[in-house]
């Protein structure tokens, strides 16, 4: 369709260092309790060895896989939020949104998209890598055009 927009929003950088962190550690904690298992139970060390190996890996991919992977995606049929535990509902039809709001629930920086049927989808400006006054009015404006509406 000519025209036509879509906006990918990725994983902001801090966000994606503290789940790249807890990642972290729990290879920690797997290596330190296989350490644990191949010394009591006299096990080859080739098996902490193959362990750290594919858990480097799993580092690696995880990392890639959260850097390619978008966050909020818009087009001029809707939104769809991933990654964002609590978001609500993670898509809908841009007929469907009544209104976008800034909110800050719980001390956090917040855009509410509120829907026809009374549900919500809350996207902390946080975990977006974008400026939020540039997310906020890119939001607004496929909503505007998802209704049909057109700027002047």
């Amino acid at each position: 369709m000519p025209g036509s927009t879509s906006s990918d929003y990725r994983l902001s950088p801090a966000l994606g260092a503290r789940l790249m962190g807890t990642l972290l550690v729990i290879l920690a904690v797997a290596l330190f309790a296989a350490t644990a298992l191949v010394a009591l139970l006299h096990l080859p060390l080739d098996l902490l060895v193959v362990l750290a190996v594919l858990g480097l890996v799993g580092v690696f991919v995880v990392g890639y896989a959260l850097r390619k992977k978008y966050v909020v995606h818009l087009d001029d049929e809707g939104y769809r939020v991933r990654l964002v535990r609590g978001a609500g509902v993670s898509e809908a039809s841009w007929k469907d949104v009544e209104e976008v709001v800034a909110a800050s629930p719980r001390g956090i920086d917040c855009l509410v998209l509120r829907l026809s049927d009374g549900r919500t989808t809350t996207i902390p400006v946080s975990a977006v890598a974008a400026d939020r006054d540039d997310f906020a009015r890119d939001v607004r404006d496929h909503a505007r055009r998802g209704e049909g509406l057109r700027p002047l």
